[in-house]
């Protein structure tokens, strides 16, 4: 049966949730492990959910196994993330984002929902974009996160996520960050942390490591990438809708 599984009791009040499954240049992945890892997050709870595939997780000088997809929490800081090491299957997409949502409302939290766009990479620093259900406009306008200057829509697990919230009238934010369509992206990563996620949550995190860690987080999930690009279907992203393709 479908579920979230809390493994560990803290005590979390209407806490915020940054969302960081893999997509377009893995910015969602790569910010949700930089914040587990560099706040030295709690393991809070495992995700069950329809469309996440069954494989068993183990990290290095460690025995215990996990579940490939994952909430960590901050107690002091009211912070959720969900790591992913896995891509969530799109045709599953509404049943995982109804699993997720429901948790969510019971438990009075805030997503932040993440994803790239693809965009030609050049010498500018990657534009961030906001968009929002609910009260989630107050949120971005307090943020100062502008709204994307072009029609389009959010595909994939994130996209059913955002749909989700907007059909039950739940409040969401999604972030939107121009990125690598090839490759991992870290520099729109620490666009949405620097530029959304702190903004919005008050967190900070030293971003300037991100950049210097670049390029060891690009061989570390190039792996990741490469299956993403060999799968045939869709994976999560933002892209603009132009009538007239």
């Amino acid at each position: 049966m479908a579920h979230i599984a809390v493994k560990t009791e803290l005590s979390l009040s209407s806490p915020t949730l940054v969302e960081g499954l893999p997509g377009v240049g893995l910015v969602g992945k790569i910010a949700a492990d930089y914040l587990v890892d560099s706040l030295d997050m709690t393991y809070h709870a495992a995700v069950h959910c329809d469309g996440i595939p069954r494989v068993a997780v183990y990290r290095g000088e460690s025995s215990a196994v996990r579940p490939p997809v994952r909430l960590y929490a901050d107690e002091a800081r009211d912070l959720l993330v969900l790591q992913s090491d896995v891509p969530v299957s799109p045709r599953s997409a509404s049943e995982f984002a109804s699993c997720v949502t429901s948790w969510l409302a019971e438990h009075d939290v805030t997503p932040l929902y993440l994803s790239g766009l693809p965009t030609e990479k050049g010498d500018s620093p990657p534009e961030l974009y906001g968009i929002a259900t609910g009260d989630g406009d107050r949120l971005l306008d307090d943020a100062g996160v502008v709204p994307p200057a072009e029609t389009g829509f959010v595909s994939g697990p994130t996209g059913a996520l955002l749909y989700e919230a907007d059909r039950r009238e739940l409040t969401s934010v999604g972030l939107i960050a121009e990125a690598d369509a090839q490759f991992p992206d870290p520099e729109a990563a620490r666009a949405i942390l620097e530029h959304g996620v702190k903004p919005l949550t008050g967190v900070e995190v030293d971003v300037e490591a991100l950049v210097e860690q670049a390029e060891d987080i690009r061989e570390a999930r190039e792996r990741l990438a490469q299956r993403m690009r060999q799968a045939e279907e869709e994976s999560t992203q933002a892209q603009p809708m132009r009538m007239y393709q």
